[in-house]
């Protein structure tokens, strides 16, 4: 069921991880911490759901992994604050 909602709405995941990714490179030029965490949080899951789509294992196991550091740094910024 989830591979079909993928497959049925590639095209628009892939155009909004396309901004994700654009607006998550302006907030790390601009110095907008911690948006920029915000935003690429969401672009690696969905580029990690692409992944398991087409069977792409090194791209999905990345994700995991960039996915994994923007949680903690999200989470590090919940409980420190800065």
């Amino acid at each position: 069921m989830f591979e079909i909602f993928l497959s049925r709405h590639e095209r628009l995941l892939k155009n909004t991880a396309l901004v994700l990714g654009l607006t998550s490179t302006v907030a790390i030029v601009q110095n907008w911490y911690p948006l920029n965490l915000f935003l690429s949080l969401p672009f690696c899951l969905i580029w990690m759901a692409m992944g398991w789509l087409h069977s792409e294992r090194q791209l999905k196991w990345i994700n995991i992994l960039f996915a994994g550091f923007y949680v903690y740094g999200i989470g590090r910024y919940m409980v420190i604050g800065a």
